[in-house]
């Protein structure tokens, strides 16, 4: 007999399916990992926006959260949307293991998912890898960043909250899809070419459970941020073509397949 690893998403529910835990759960299972659950907020959203936020009480995360830990104990864990201060403290109180914290804050759309971004802090201290992208850094250290040297600069100023590894991702950049990473004391960049697509909704939660994924199946974090980019970079193309949707579709979970042939 053989177990599979183990992840885990503690995150939001997307009603349109491209973002939160329905990416988490998709990015999982194309990595051969199973993929567990904390659902911490229920949303009415497509592709054109957020409807509407539920947001589950902390008791009942909790009650998830024991339910998951106790029977299927996770390798690694993402989270995406946590959705309240409660929430945040609530996962203070376990050893959740190569913990990878995506601070979901504002979504693609523009709508505010969660204002209380300094409570992420004291998360942050928790975990192996951090994934904010320029505005949700920006958010959380009450700057401008507009330049890959401002990305560097708050990532470095992020590490100081105690994570082992930041990446600030630049898809909002223009030109090449340039990610920050600081790690082992230095700085580097993950690059890729950029992909020209309405369909991008769901990219930093495909992002942060790609490398939560790795990280389960024994990865270093170096390794795991690499594949992670390269991954993201063939979901996008492989869904370019796609019509799903009026606003911003979804990453394609059937990246490798569908792939340009030189991205595959």
């Amino acid at each position: 007999m053989t177990q599979p690893p183990i992840a885990l998403t503690v995150a939001g529910s997307d009603s349109g399916g491209g973002a939160g835990l329905q990416a988490d759960l998709k990015t999982f299972a194309s990595h051969g990992v199973f993929g567990t659950s904390v659902v911490t907020a229920l949303t009415a959203q497509n592709t054109v926006g957020v409807r509407g936020v539920s947001v589950t009480p902390a008791d009942f995360v909790a009650a998830q959260l024991e339910a998951v830990l106790s029977d299927l104990p996770p390798k690694a864990v993402k989270t995406g949307m946590l959705a309240s201060a409660e929430t945040i403290a609530l996962l203070m109180g376990y050893d959740l293991p190569l913990l990878v914290v995506d601070p979901v804050l504002v979504a693609t759309s523009g709508d505010v998912l969660f204002d209380g971004a300094a409570e992420y802090f004291a998360l942050f201290g928790r975990a192996a890898v951090i994934t904010p992208n320029m505005s949700e850094a920006a958010t959380l250290l009450k700057t401008r960043i507009s330049t890959v040297d401002d990305m560097a600069d708050a990532a470095r100023e992020l590490a100081k909250s105690g994570p082992e590894c930041v990446v600030v991702k630049g898809g909002h950049l223009d030109g090449e899809a340039i990610d920050v990473v600081y790690h082992g004391g230095r700085i580097t960049f993950l690059s890729a070419p950029r992909i020209s697509t309405r369909n991008s909704h769901g990219t930093g939660c495909t992002f942060a459970a790609s490398v939560a994924a790795q990280l389960a199946l024994g990865a270093s974090i170096p390794d795991a941020l690499s594949h992670a980019k390269h991954y993201v970079t063939r979901a996008l193309a492989a869904s370019a073509g796609w019509r799903l949707g009026n606003g911003h579709g979804p990453l394609s979970w059937k990246e490798i397949e569908n792939a340009p042939q030189g991205l595959r």
